[in-house]
């Protein structure tokens, strides 16, 4: 089990669904810990009452119909499927309206899903999903890139209220895929993922809304600037040592 979660981690975002499939031939007495550990890119499916598209993810399917957080019924429909508590339903309907503002300001475009559910700890679990589809053909706004999308999950668990104070604990996956393929780059690939956790005890006097927006803010510029230090900044530096600048390869040229 420990290798093959090494090797799913190493493994390219476009690959991993292939990647998962054999690994769940192998070892089969894994599937569960498999399928509940490894994230797949995310896909997409469009709620038919409201015509707003919503994001699947193991988090609200249930056999194989997925809850969409607009209308809150499942696609295709499920008579006996879980469903939040009211009052929980409310926090989960305003998540969404705030998050779509989030990604859109910071992602200028995209698709964003927010789950909640109750958990056995008299707290509750919430889930925020953006995917963003970075290529000529997808929902950016920009479209520079043959391909490319950018997958970030956010499950954070709320712990329950003690003395005006609550915990949470945070983990973020982000799963990074693009190429080019123009005259001024060429041909062009690079993908990755990268998982990171974060643990905070805070005052829920300004709500719990307000407080994950604030971690997954900080969450989110942290493994931005993760992906650009290991994954740019290392094809950067090879690129450079193998084809330097012609300004660098004049210095390093014997003088005549």
């Amino acid at each position: 089990m420990e290798a093959a979660m090494g090797l799913m981690r190493r493994m390219p975002p476009r690959h991993s669904e292939t990647a998962l499939s054999a690994l769940l031939s192998l070892l089969p007495q894994h599937s569960s810990d498999l399928l509940s550990q490894v994230d797949l890119p995310l896909q997409v499916l469009c709620d038919v009452d409201n015509g707003k598209e919503f994001i699947l993810c193991e988090y609200n399917r249930d056999a194989d119909s997925y809850r969409s957080p607009w209308s809150n019924k499942y696609h295709p429909p499920l008579e006996d499927g879980p469903y939040p508590s009211s009052e929980l339903r409310k926090l989960e309907i305003e998540a969404n309206d705030i998050f779509a503002i989030y990604r859109d300001q910071y992602y200028e475009g995209g698709i964003s899903s927010v789950y909640m559910w109750e958990d056995d700890n008299e707290g509750f679990v919430a889930c925020f999903l953006i995917k963003k589809d970075g290529s000529k053909t997808g929902h950016g706004r920009r479209g520079c890139l043959e391909e490319g999308a950018w997958d970030a999950i956010h499950v954070i668990e709320v712990g329950p209220e003690e003395e005006g104070t609550t915990r949470y604990c945070l983990t973020s996956t982000v799963m990074l895929s693009l190429t080019t393929d123009d005259e001024s780059s060429g041909s062009f690939s690079l993908s990755g993922s990268l998982r990171r956790q974060m643990n905070m005890k805070l005052s829920v006097a300004d709500g719990h809304l307000c407080n994950m927006g604030k971690m997954i803010e900080e969450m989110e510029g942290k493994l931005r600037n993760s992906l650009d230090q290991v994954y740019f900044g290392k094809t950067r530096e090879m690129v450079c040592t193998l084809r330097p600048p012609a300004e660098v390869a004049q210095m390093r040229l014997p003088d005549s």
